[in-house]
């Protein structure tokens, strides 16, 4: 079912980028001018502006106590969250699958089936003495721990999702949100949900806080230092892969370090590691020899690096700019980058005053910066669920599925660098997927099967469905999925079972199996949408009116007037009225919709 397309062909495509929804344009003048907003700049579109941008967007309830507030007070509340209680909020409910037999986790199934032959033992299960596959457990454990892992990493990101969508607090879960892209981790090599999650404990607790302490709390934590390949960062034998990144990505950018800055910083985090979840220094594999830094010399450690990175006056700047980059535009001219590498340093390096300081500035509300941004997925996600006033997180449609379709993975950025932004998050291909996330929220498939307790995995599942059949575990594994032709050809396989020390296939099946009986599902209620309340409590009475409700609620620049007034003759057409009273019976499915049809324009895309 995909309603709406007969009016969408007419608009998929992006438009020269409209004004922006203002009581009138901000001046020419705004642009690059730090200088605070007045009372009498201040207004509902603005208010509207900070909650997208700090946040991720709101209902009009909830820009208009910004607008009540006044710019001081309204960018306080958002940047002070830390008065504001999150007793509403539940931590994170892990579902208890990890043993301690699993640390260390070797680095593939080969290692962990040769530690056991080796030893008799591997992650916690001693080798059988005699019988047949006497490698199976240790297989099966290898792979539920990915599997487990990866599985228990998604919860993780949907009850971060739900915070984003219901804390007090948007601006902590969107400095998170940055810090995750700009420390970009991955699960798929960490293998471990608990080193991510407490990773992003990090980004919860320091992401508005002293940047230093952030910059030294990542570097000792155990999600960037196994992403990193701390373990083979030795005396003698150093590995450049974080000493590279701290530098290029973290805070200083290309250009402004040597290959031999990189050479001796990566001497100073020898050592630097991790046991399970906590960080530890082997001091046997450290090297605590003389070091030469961007132009220092001495017998330095991780941390006094990371006090030389933090004293090159391109650092400031660098993370100034890319936090303007984030929370404003994409464009900086070499002049604003200096003056916000200044301001950031004036602040010490502190997070917070600098961005009370941006968001309260006449460049952050002109008009090259509203309106501008393209929202990444998990922003379009998020904030389509609190403009359409959603309590909580729905299960249907699946939050990791959408945003990873449109993406973004939360827990899984594609490289180190994270994601890229901007035009990048939009394609044909993508504005369409985006148009489908919106039918699915506003018309939930019934046919919805939870891929958290479903491999897609086909080889997985012709295991599966062949072990249904009665096979045994060597035909049902078999290449080409031949089935049993006669007693023979069964008995002559489990013959040949009985010589292997385990079977690959049947291991990665059975470490699903597993993992679903212990990871716990993630809820799957569908989006609890009443459109037709919204229409009532606001007494619309005609098309026009609803078409102009929603287009206030719901997107952050103007559509152009042909776009307005077809939308208008759709809901129209699909109410059968230009009376919205008399249609109140049944308006809810043409105002779904027509919501539809909104959440599918390319103006919708820009926050």
């Amino acid at each position: 079912m995909r309603p709406c397309w007969r009016f969408l062909a007419a608009v998929l495509c992006f438009p020269a980028l409209p004004a922006p929804a203002a009581d009138g344009p901000a001046p020419a003048s705004w642009r690059d001018d730090l200088a605070a907003v007045s009372d009498a700049d201040w207004n509902y579109a603005r208010a509207a502006h900070l909650l997208e941008r700090a946040g991720f967007g709101g209902t009009p309830e909830e820009v208009e106590r910004l607008v009540s507030l006044g710019p001081k007070a309204a960018v306080a509340h958002l940047v002070d969250y830390d008065a504001i209680p999150e007793s509403s909020l539940q931590p994170f409910d892990e579902s208890d699958i990890h043993d301690p037999g699993l640390e260390p986790f070797p680095p593939s199934r080969p290692a962990a089936t040769e530690l056991a032959r080796k030893t008799g033992e591997s992650l916690g299960i001693k080798v059988k003495a005699s019988g047949p596959r006497r490698l199976q457990p240790v297989a099966d454990k290898f792979f539920y721990w990915l599997r487990a892992s990866r599985l228990e990493t998604d919860r993780v990101a949907y009850w971060w999702a739900d915070r984003m969508l219901r804390s007090p607090r948007p601006l902590q879960e969107k400095l998170a949100l940055f810090w995750h892209g700009h420390f970009a981790t991955n699960e798929d090599k960490v293998r471990d949900y608990r080193k991510m999650y407490r990773q992003l404990e990090l980004f919860e607790r320091e992401g508005a806080g002293n940047f230093r302490d952030l910059l030294v709390g990542v570097a000792k934590d155990p999600a960037m230092l196994a992403f990193l390949d701390a373990g083979v960062n030795l005396k003698g034998a150093p590995n450049e892969n974080f000493s590279r990144e701290i530098m290029e990505l973290f805070s200083l950018g290309v250009g402004n370090y040597t290959e031999k800055d990189i050479r001796e910083a990566a001497r100073a985090f020898t050592g630097w590691n991790f046991k399970d979840v906590q960080f530890v220094v082997n001091a046997d594999r450290h090297d605590d020899g003389i070091k030469t830094v961007l132009g220092k010399t001495g017998t330095f450690d991780g941390v006094d690096v990371i006090d030389i990175i933090m004293a090159q006056p391109v650092c400031a700047e660098f993370v100034a700019s890319k936090l303007y980059r984030f929370f404003v535009r994409d464009d900086i001219s070499p002049e604003l980058r200096a003056k916000l590498g200044e301001r950031l340093r004036a602040n010490g390096f502190v997070v917070r005053p600098f961005l009370r300081e941006l968001f309260l500035s006449r460049d952050f509300y002109s008009a090259a910066s509203t309106g501008t941004h393209i929202k990444s997925p998990v922003e379009l996600v998020v904030s389509s669920y609190r403009k359409l006033g959603l309590k909580e997180m729905p299960g249907v449609p699946d939050f990791n599925f959408v945003t990873t379709e449109l993406g973004q993975h939360l827990m899984q950025p594609p490289t180190v660098a994270g994601w890229a932004q901007g035009r990048s998050w939009i394609t044909p291909g993508l504005l369409i997927e985006r148009g489908n996330f919106a039918r699915d929220v506003l018309f939930p498939d019934i046919n919805f099967i939870p891929p958290d307790r479903y491999s897609s995995d086909p080889k997985i599942r012709a295991v599966a469905d062949k072990l249904a059949l009665g096979q045994d575990i060597t035909t049902a594994t078999q290449e080409g999925g031949r089935d049993m032709a006669s007693d023979d050809m069964a008995m002559s396989n489990k013959n040949a079972g009985a010589d292997e020390d385990f079977n690959t296939r049947y291991a990665s099946y059975r470490g699903w199996q597993m993992a679903v009986e212990r990871v716990k599902p993630i809820p799957r209620r569908p989006a609890h949408v009443d459109l037709a309340k919204i229409v009532a409590q606001a007494k619309c009475r005609t098309p026009d009116e609803v078409v102009d409700l929603f287009l206030q609620r719901m997107l952050s620049v103007p559509v152009a007037a042909e776009t307005r007034a077809g939308l208008v003759e759709f809901l129209r057409v699909e109410a059968g009225t230009d009376d919205m009273s008399a249609a109140g019976s049944y308006l809810e499915e043409p105002l779904r919709r027509l919501m539809h049809a909104i959440m599918s324009i390319p103006e919708y895309q820009l926050g």
